[in-house]
């Protein structure tokens, strides 16, 4: 089986594509040049590795020497992970919405020599199937039309990047007020469904950035009816499908409305982002059942989704042996070989029938107490637990022995750098030190691998980093940043984030249009120069670099970073009080904003109870910093935040600041609870 140049990458989706008959190329200036030279039409394929309908498209187009011939003879055929290049995947999936209504992956682009495309769809099916036409006769009949009819394709992709254009417009800026929270939580809930909980029918995503605005909207507004839609979504998510009951985590998306089929990815940024709104839910609840659920998905990705040098891995496939969700099914009868005895608890208790719920197979999930369960079987619930638990143990074991799914090993900036939060948001409510240690080393594999002059990269694998970094990766990171430092404020973290904050102003801000452009001014030319301004499955760089910005000011108290973050927040404002399902994470940084953050400083944690109390309530406008001992004091004493704070060797004391005006050091709960 010959090579293509995919063959020199790291990324683990290029490389699955190393061996195709297709003359694959990466976006690069060779695979540019030729097609101008050669004045021959780009075909461009853009996916990820644990992608399930790339695999079906390779399989039956890419590995089929057929079509790869007529590929190879026709266009110049370039593959790109849309996880190394999302600015590439940014622009060409607004394309396919203004084209088709919807984007995804694969996605199938046909450009012009000069990328601009004529072309555009997902999947493509081999054969005609599936209303959709079948990919060896559009590549025929494209290749005709380039070359009889070239005025008609080049006027379609005229059009095309006018309207590509106008998609990067922005609305006039507002002002910030409370009336914008109402008019988006109203809106947000609309769209909420009241009896599964989460946002809208089938597919269904986690949108944990929606939850906590939700939550946020709650305390502010005192209507509890926005808290409780929250916390039962959490609920439904966490007894789905959606959870690995066994292993911890979340899969990417549900496809029914339940919660209970999965598509079975495992993706890196959802095992970040997703615990972050159960520990606020464990903070406003105190239900030890949201902490589970942080704990357990923390420790997998310790388990599996942690290299050893300290960086996260990106994904865990869908398909194992080639079918969807094989590795987590299970048939009642396997159950009852396992746990024997025990399995008609474990069967009850995780809806495990004959018949199954999935293809045959059962999908673990658990509609029922642990009180229902011990009375059907006259047990104490604490017995019914201590059964469970060794059940699940054992499950495990026999699970870690099949073929496991695909692991995309690469590991990204901004990814890395939600987990990162992840983890110092799961240290703070449960005290595992193995959070806080987890969140500082991949804070070290950064620095020590993806910093470089100064400036960030984008992904690393096998000892090589590339790509220069985007708005994502500074944003996150300097977020990631300030959560570590509020944990262990060291002055080396502060100066960090601020120079990344100074370089995201310098050389990614749009001073015409008051936001930030996704790429930084010395990166390759585009067909535009894109923007990401809306929080999907991820927050956009933009919510993001308002919210850190916000926090450095108030840190720092140089009003650049508030300037620019209040100039982020107004750009997008209105756009979040109408469609606030593409906001929510902006929409907790306006909050926090109008809000005004209370700075709260622990100093000196030796009484536990006081930092307890404090990291267990829900104050999601706050600024928290725990400083550990006299030396982090004394190197932070031209920081204003701390400016007149004093170190007591032998007590911890807190002050609490808002709106330019201090307390008094506080030395016990009821005092701080006066205050608050």
């Amino acid at each position: 089986m010959s090579e293509n140049s995919l063959i020199h990458e790291t990324s683990p989706y290029l490389l699955q594509h190393a061996k195709n008959p297709v003359h694959w190329y990466t976006w690069n200036e060779t695979a540019l040049k030729k097609a101008k030279e050669e004045n021959k039409p780009i075909f461009l394929s853009i996916g990820y590795s644990s992608c399930h309908w790339c695999h079906v498209m390779a399989h039956e187009s890419f590995e089929n020497d057929d079509i790869a011939n007529i590929m190879n003879e026709n266009f110049i055929n370039i593959k790109v992970d849309r996880e190394e290049r999302p600015d590439i995947d940014d622009i060409y999936q607004k394309v396919c919405q203004i084209a088709t209504g919807q984007g995804g992956w694969p996605l199938s682009i046909f450009l012009t020599p000069d990328q601009k495309p004529f072309y555009v769809g997902t999947y493509f099916p081999i054969l005609d199937s599936y209303g959709r036409p079948g990919f060896g006769s559009l590549l025929r009949q494209l290749s005709q039309s380039w070359e009889e009819k070239p005025q008609d394709i080049k006027k379609t992709a005229e059009n095309f990047v006018t309207n590509l254009q106008k998609t990067e417009s922005v609305a006039a800026p507002s002002k910030l007020e409370k009336s914008i929270l109402d008019e988006a939580a109203m809106n947000l809930m609309q769209l909420g469904d009241q009896v599964y909980g989460g946002f809208g029918t089938a597919p269904k995503f986690p949108n944990s950035a929606n939850l906590s605005y939700i939550l946020r909207y709650s305390k502010l507004s005192g209507i509890s009816k926005f808290q409780e839609f929250s916390l039962k979504t959490l609920k439904k998510m966490a007894q789905g499908g959606i959870f690995d009951q066994l292993g911890g985590g979340f899969h990417r998306y549900s496809t029914d409305s339940r919660w209970l089929v999965p598509h079975f990815e495992k993706m890196l940024y959802d095992n970040a982002l997703i615990p972050i709104v159960y520990a606020e839910a464990y903070q406003i609840t105190k239900d030890a059942f949201y902490l589970s659920v942080i704990t357990k998905t923390l420790n997998f990705v310790l388990r599996e989704m942690t290299s050893d040098e300290g960086g996260f891995y990106s994904s865990i496939d869908a398909d194992s042996e080639g079918e969807e969700g094989k590795y987590y099914v299970w048939s009642k009868n396997e159950i009852q070989e396992i746990l024997g005895n025990d399995a008609d608890i474990f069967c009850l208790f995780y809806d495990v029938t004959d018949g199954g719920n999935f293809e045959g197979k059962t999908i673990l999930c658990n509609n029922l107490t642990l009180s229902s369960v011990a009375f059907k079987f006259g047990k104490t619930e604490d017995q019914v637990k201590r059964i469970l638990d060794p059940c699940i143990q054992k499950l495990l074991e026999v699970r870690s022995k099949r073929a496991s799914p695909g692991l995309d090993d690469k590991i990204l900036t901004s990814w890395n750098a939600l987990m990162i939060s992840a983890f110092t948001k799961g240290f703070r409510v449960s005290g595992e030190k193995s959070f806080l240690n987890a969140a500082e080393k991949g804070l070290s594999f950064i620095e020590n691998n993806l910093i470089q002059n100064g400036k960030l990269l984008r992904t690393y694998k096998n000892g090589t980093a590339k790509i220069q970094g985007y708005l994502e990766d500074y944003s996150y990171l300097i977020s990631a940043i300030l959560d570590v430092f509020e944990t262990n404020p060291e002055l080396k973290y502060l100066e960090t984030a601020k120079t990344l904050g100074n370089y995201l102003i310098d050389h990614f801000w749009d001073s015409e249009h008051g936001n930030f452009f996704m790429t930084d001014d010395s990166h390759e030319e585009l067909i535009i120069r894109p923007k990401s301004n809306y929080d999907l499955s991820m927050p956009s760089g933009n919510s993001v670099a308002a919210n850190c910005l916000l926090r450095m000011y108030h840190l720092t108290q140089e009003k650049k970073f508030l300037d620019i973050s209040l100039k982020t927040m107004e750009s997008q404002a209105s756009l979040a009080a109408e469609n606030p399902f593409g906001f929510g994470h902006l929409l907790n940084t306006i909050f926090m904003y109008l809000e005004k953050p209370l700075e709260i400083t622990i100093l000196n944690p030796i009484n536990s109870e006081i930092v307890k109390y404090l990291t267990a309530k829900f104050l999601p406008e706050s600024i928290i910093v725990c400083v550990q001992n006299e030396n982090q004091i004394k190197n932070l004493n031209n920081i204003p935040f701390f400016t007149g704070k004093n170190f007591q060797i032998e007590k911890t004391t807190v002050f609490i600041c808002k709106d330019f005006s201090c307390s008094l050091p506080l030395e016990s709960i009821s005092e701080i609870e006066k205050q608050l």
